[in-house]
């Protein structure tokens, strides 16, 4: 009895310790001087819509999709500092099923947030000159029915009929929009596609 209760343990942790996800976050420091300068008020601005596609049977996002508008999300705007650009890289290396890749707390809050409408449109207005990462995530459901294969009945000169029926399907999907902009003088007005 104790045997098997402490096999069970023991295999109820390994399994336990294998799903937990690796956490990376960046090794520079963040300056949040440098941040908050470049959070200052400017005269310029980024408007766009943000969206993304229907995806294929293979899971993809598909190029000729439909466009599925993000109504009513929230999307942020963070200065591309230093620490920021190494959570990026890291992110773009390290990020897969079995690791997550974080920034930490501090530099998190040092960004703008907006909401998007009904029809997936967003403005950030009052931004000085200098580079931005803009994300923001889309989710949806796509819903329907398919055929599905029920079994097979055999008469009595050898001959079969397979019969199939109709089963609902409903699969949820979040995609990850994101674009870096660029401000290149006080006052400019940049339009983008959020995708």
């Amino acid at each position: 009895m104790n045997k098997v209760f402490f096999t069970l343990v023991f295999l109820f942790v390994v399994l336990n310790i294998k799903a937990q996800k690796a956490e990376y976050y960046p090794q520079v420091a963040f300056d949040s001087i440098e941040a908050k300068n470049m959070l200052a008020k400017g005269k310029g601005s980024v408007e766009g819509i943000a969206f993304t596609k229907t995806r294929s049977s293979f899971g993809h996002r598909a190029p000729l999709g439909a466009k599925i508008y993000a109504k009513n999300v929230e999307v942020n705007l963070f200065p591309v500092t230093k620490y920021f650009e190494e959570w990026y890289q890291l992110r773009k290396k390290k990020e897969n099923s079995k690791t997550n890749v974080y920034m930490s707390n501090a530099a998190n809050s040092y960004r703008l947030v907006t909401t998007t409408d009904d029809y997936g449109r967003f403005k950030f207005e009052n931004l000085k000159p200098g580079k931005y990462f803009i994300q923001s995530f889309a989710s949806y459901t796509m819903s329907g029915t398919r055929s599905v294969y029920t079994g097979t009945a055999y008469n009595n000169y050898g001959g079969k009929t397979n019969y199939y029926q109709n089963q609902s399907y409903s699969n949820s999907y979040s995609d990850r929009i994101e674009e870096f902009v660029e401000i290149t003088r006080d006052g400019q007005s940049l339009e983008i596609k959020l995708k």
